[in-house]
């Protein structure tokens, strides 16, 4: 029989399994739902200084009540951490890593050794209030507590997509102040974990799915190399960060295993934005400056020119860099042979927390393309792609009298929920409305994950309303990154659009 051991997440105790917990029961499982000490609403617990360690001592005792009870080791044990509730788990079957067959990660980082759980926390100032209010307390570690969030406050913990207004109501009525010292004391791991299998529970509306986790995987991020190993499997949900309360069947299945693999980078296979531009594009004369290129087409000029900006975050070590990338340069070689000077660069989107700089490297490596004397400096576009897209904003909030004209291929146009930007400027829904009369060139793909494809809707119906200079390219087959992973003739034939659409502006 399987043993299910579930831990809830921040704020929330066990009654926010009691769905899914009644249909791992039905289908003939165990289930324990685990009370933290300072979440479980004991009288008891009031008072009392708790700690991560103290949680991993919770979670320990339930593994080891079924022990006993079992009278040998529990080999199908599975926990089930919901959030910041992986940190216990983690915590404690590193001690007890023979006696657990799985771990279910839902909706959950991946908490290291030495790093607290605070650190998981998506929302920058959500972590820094949370400090303040640990240094207001006197003691960095224990004795403080954090109030639950109000009402209309959880969607900074979280996606509160899929929630039904009474189960919004519940998860308020019910939540208690978590303990400071469970977000403030380093997570402990010797490094036996690392050998239990896990299962990834994806929640596509508050982050990345399987096919975007592949991605980022194959570009090389070195905290993720190892979602690609063979004891890893993922499912998806199509909801916010709360599934137990959302999708509490779905969320079940999901729990007893199975699920996609990922790939891992040189298993014989080509990573997706490697493979070849889907336009079979001549070379041209190309010079490199600094961390741009410049694609030279026929004649002395002045020419227009049409500036590529990669999407991200791309890690630092990545090789080769994204100005190499197949996407990037097929489409600088194809301006190029229509008298378009195309320029790609590489920027320092390492991290969601490096849009500043990035943007930055952007600002200047335009101001240096405009510069040469090759270039027409009053005829100049942008065209961002994927995670470049929140660098619009910059240009959407007061566009240039040099800039004609703004395109961007399956952008991200909102920050996402996982990422903690709300507040921030590089939101280009909320600068559309400065953006005046600038031609902007959309080109969505209709196979588009979720979390993204709500940002595009959301910046085209902001686009509606405003009578924005918008025009919308689709590949309605096309996935994220189509130019290398979809070459079918509608593909080719949206990226002749987009590219003669772009031109017009710019030559006009």
């Amino acid at each position: 029989m399987t043993v299910f051991i579930l831990v809830a997440g921040a704020f929330t105790g066990p009654h926010v399994w009691r769905d899914t917990a009644a249909r791992l029961t039905a289908e003939g499982a165990e289930v324990h739902t685990v009370v933290l000490t300072g979440l479980g609403r004991r009288p008891a617990d009031r008072g009392v200084d708790v700690d991560l360690e103290t949680h991993i001592a919770d979670v320990l005792a339930v593994i080891d009540s079924v022990i006993d009870g079992a009278g040998e080791p529990g080999g199908e044990i599975v926990l089930v951490g919901h959030d910041y509730g992986i940190h216990p788990v983690l915590g404690a079957a590193d001690r007890r890593a023979r006696s657990i067959a799985r771990i279910v990660y839902l909706d959950a980082g991946m908490p290291q050794d030495g790093v607290p759980a605070l650190a998981a926390v998506p929302d920058q100032l959500l972590r820094e209030e949370v400090a303040e209010r640990a240094a207001g307390s006197g003691d960095e570690v224990a004795g403080g507590e954090l109030p639950p969030p109000a009402r209309a406050a959880w969607s900074r913990w979280g996606s509160t997509a899929g929630l039904s207004e009474a189960a919004l109501d519940g998860l308020t009525a019910l939540a208690a102040p978590q303990p400071l010292g469970t977000l403030l004391q380093p997570l402990r791991l010797t490094g036996a974990v690392a050998e239990v299998p896990a299962t990834g529970v994806l929640c596509t509306a508050n982050g990345p799915g399987v096919e975007m986790l592949q991605i980022m995987v194959d570009v090389g991020t070195p905290a993720l190399a190892a979602l690609a190993d063979a004891r890893v499997t993922f499912f998806e949900l199509p909801t916010g960060h709360w599934p137990m309360l959302s999708c509490p069947d779905a969320l079940a299945e999901a729990a007893s295993g199975g699920g996609h693999l990922l790939t891992p980078v040189g298993a014989g296979r080509t990573p997706a934005h490697l493979r070849p531009f889907l336009l079979d594009v001549p070379e041209r004369p190309r010079e490199r400056t600094g961390n741009t290129d410049l694609y030279l087409p026929d004649g002395p000029g002045p020419h227009p020119a049409v500036v590529f900006v990669h999407g991200g975050p791309v890690p630092a070590e990545a090789r080769p860099t994204p100005r190499d990338w197949p996407t990037l340069t097929g489409y600088a070689r194809q301006v190029a042979g229509q008298g378009v000077v195309g320029v790609t660069l590489d920027h320092r989107l390492h991290a969601v927390t490096d849009y500043e700089r990035a943007a930055a490297d952007v600002a200047d490596a335009v101001e240096r393309v405009r510069a040469d004397p090759r270039v027409d400096g009053d005829r100049v576009a942008l065209w961002f792609f994927s995670g470049g897209g929140p660098i619009t904003a910059e240009w959407l909030r007061d566009p240039p009298m040099w800039l004609r004209c703004l395109a961007a291929n399956y952008p991200i146009l909102a920050p996402l929920p996982g990422w903690g930007l709300t507040g921030s400027r590089f939101h280009p829904v909320r600068a559309l409305p400065r953006a005046g009369d600038l031609p902007v060139v959309l080109v969505r793909a209709g196979r588009e994950s979720a979390e993204i494809a709500a940002t595009v809707e959301e910046f085209v119906a902001e686009a509606a309303r405003r009578g924005a200079n918008l025009e919308i390219i689709d590949v309605p087959e096309g996935r994220h990154g189509f130019e290398t992973l979809d070459p079918a003739d509608g593909a080719r034939e949206a990226v002749h659009r987009a590219v003669g659409a772009v031109l017009a502006r710019l030559k006009g």
